[in-house]
């Protein structure tokens, strides 16, 4: 066993042998804890195993057990239990925790599942052991990318915030900008995906080009690009779990996402089994000629296959719309959302106050036990931000940070181990200060990175609301 590795062969089969589905009811419980703890362990051996090109046992595990499925119908669950019973539970009177870990850990399971979904749906044969799940997950990043585009008019997503805030507050800034990067990862998800249109049912295609109209939603996405934005005169994107300021010389480079939106829309148009089923409307033809504006020459130097794209849509722009089809197909619908919906309509409130009872309110050594048993070290919540897959097209993005719950015990046990997040990071640490490559990092905390002590000193006043802190829980014993 190498030392970056997580999981041995035998105890990654039993983890991905043991996962199975929990009722809305048990959200937050002591056995959805273990199964989340397994969860986060197969998502980062997964990563390690994808960036280090060493073969990827954790997908072929998952395929071979019939366990994505799985996967679905609990992303899908804990979708529904943030929508319908979160914001009831903070309704409630005696809603007041003295402790939110709890809380962040069913808000984070979303962001789990999604980031391994991502780094195995990679593989074709994935999509195709999603079975009829597949339909599902489809209606889950329409869902997601929806509401990326409806909140990319009404400003940036949140920041990590710095200041004295209370847990609850936080809380709530850490859910808005997880939901941000959960939004991101179905984009990569969707692509996938579309990777596979050819083998896709005929149930799935039209609920991807007729119902949810795929690809006039992804020209939305390119017009709006909510992962770049201008800040101080100076381009950013959303990168690696933060912002990131793109150099002169660098902003002619797709981004990553840009990349995926692009082989989404390639596959979706252009593959035979799309084109014979995809009802080009005079509304379609409209949205889809916006594209016409972006393809410049250096795009298509970069993504030689888009002049196909280019000319497919010259040819549009000749051609006559067709009017809406109104044939009478049978079809496949979703099941999972509507299920759990009626299994659980009208027992909303009851759930929450169930749970605020027996889930959402530990005694402080339960809390102590369940932080050491999945948290992790302070320096692995706030060392490197973000690990980037190898590649725009080949290899996926890795996982989506997990920012320190508030009010989190200062003592993390071994779910997220340091040295394997760092191993899969290929980019050196940046200074918390002024942004360069940096070597050292504070002594105290273990936390944040500099690259001089200049920077240090000048970052002091900031850092010092989250050095101090942690710096003297890690002596309390």
């Amino acid at each position: 066993m190498s030392d970056l590795e997580l999981l041995l062969p035998g105890e990654a089969d039993m983890l991905v042998r043991g996962l199975r589905s929990f009722p809305l009811l048990e959200m937050g419980s002591g056995r959805w804890n273990q199964q989340h703890e397994h969860l986060e362990k197969l998502n980062m051996q997964a990563i390690l195993d994808a960036t280090a090109s060493q073969g990827e046992p954790i997908q072929e595990l998952l395929v071979t057990h019939g366990k994505i499925p799985t996967l679905v119908g609990e992303l899908i669950a804990v979708e529904m239990w943030k929508q319908k019973v979160f914001p009831v539970l903070c309704k409630l009177e005696d809603f007041k925790p003295q402790n939110t870990f709890p809380i962040y850990m069913v808000l984070h399971h979303e962001a789990s599942i999604i980031n391994l979904l991502e780094t195995v749906f990679f593989h074709k044969e994935v999509c195709e052991s999603a079975e009829d799940t597949v339909l599902d997950l489809v209606d889950y990043c329409h869902r997601k990318l929806t509401l990326l585009v409806a909140q990319s008019g009404r400003g940036e997503p949140p920041e990590e915030e710095a200041e004295d805030v209370s847990p609850m507050k936080e809380l709530q800034t850490q859910a808005e900008l997880m939901e941000f990067e959960i939004a991101l990862k179905a984009l990569s998800v969707l692509r996938y995906v579309t990777d596979c249109v050819d083998s896709l049912s005929l149930s799935t295609l039209s609920r991807m080009l007729s119902t949810h109209n795929l690809p006039c939603l992804l020209v939305e996405l390119l017009e709006h690009s909510p992962w770049s934005r201008r800040e101080g005169g100076k381009l950013q994107q959303f990168e690696g779990g933060r912002w990131q300021t793109v150099a002169p010389s660098e902003q002619q480079k797709m981004s990553k996402l840009d990349g995926q939106v692009w082989i989404a829309l390639y596959n979706l148009l252009l593959s035979p089994e799309a084109r014979a089923r995809y009802c080009l409307t005079s509304f379609a033809k409209g949205q889809l000629l916006k594209l016409q504006a972006f393809l410049t020459d250096t795009l298509i130097d970069q993504l030689p296959h888009l002049a196909d794209l280019q000319g497919f849509l010259a040819h549009l722009a000749l051609a006559e719309p067709q009017p809406p089809k109104k044939d009478l197909v049978f079809e496949q619908i979703p099941e999972i959302w509507e299920r759990l919906e009626r299994e659980n309509k009208g027992k909303w409130k009851a759930m929450a106050k169930h749970q605020l009872q027996h889930v959402f309110s530990p005694s402080e050594q339960d809390l102590r036990l369940q932080a050491q048993r999945w948290g992790c070290r302070a320096a692995a919540w706030e060392g490197r931000r973000g690990m980037e897959g190898v590649g725009v097209l080949l290899c996926p993005p890795t996982t989506i940070r997990p920012a320190r719950p508030p009010d989190a015990p200062p003592r993390w046990a071994e779910t997220y181990r340091l040295d394997v997040l760092e191993a899969v990071a290929p980019e050196r640490p940046r200074c918390a200060y002024c942004s360069a490559e940096a070597s050292k990092r504070c002594s105290r905390c273990q936390n944040e990175w500099y690259c001089c002590r200049e920077c240090q000193v000048k970052h002091w006043e900031k850092h010092r609301k989250a050095c101090l802190p942690v710096a003297q829980g890690g002596r309390v014993k």
